[in-house]
């Protein structure tokens, strides 16, 4: 099966790239994302062996700054399950989760991070999800060609 590509954002002050490169193996679990529209695609879409853009949302300069791949699919969040976390969900729980996570590895870190006003300034990106107004999501898709493109940009600069 063909892999499927997507992004995913993180404000760099919660969980950067740096964080994941020093993470052992450098992996992690994908915890935390709390949107019905995002918990599907993470529980139904994201297949192991994906290819996962790492953007880094809310912080001086937005932008792309690597890429990960998913190695463990959708499974059930358990920071939705610890009232002493601060992703508790009471609403959640383990015979019935409503939060799901995967686990994405490191494949590489930019040395230069392709930046929100470069995506936008890209004609070929301007049906990019994430560049569509409105959109807040922190998990989206991302085409074969869009894939393409940026990681093209991302060897120029």
């Amino acid at each position: 099966m063909t892999p499927m590509y997507w992004l995913m954002k993180s404000e760099p002050s919660a969980f950067s790239i740096d964080d994941l490169a020093v993470a052992k193996n450098q992996t992690t679990a994908w915890d935390g994302v709390r949107n019905y529209q995002a918990r599907n695609t993470l529980r139904d879409e994201m297949k192991k062996g994906d290819q996962v853009f790492f953007y880094h949302s809310n912080s001086e300069e937005p932008g792309i700054v690597g890429i990960m791949q998913v190695v463990k699919e959708g499974y059930p969040d358990p920071t939705a399950f610890d009232p002493k976390h601060h992703h508790y969900d009471p609403q959640s729980s383990a015979d019935n989760p409503r939060w799901m996570m995967v686990d994405v590895k490191l494949v590489k870190k930019f040395k230069k991070p392709v930046f929100l006003a470069e995506l936008r300034k890209n004609p070929k990106l301007k049906n990019m999800k994430i560049l569509q107004k409105g959109n807040r999501l922190s998990v989206t898709s991302v085409t074969q060609k869009e894939w393409e493109c940026i990681l093209e940009m991302s060897q120029k600069l």
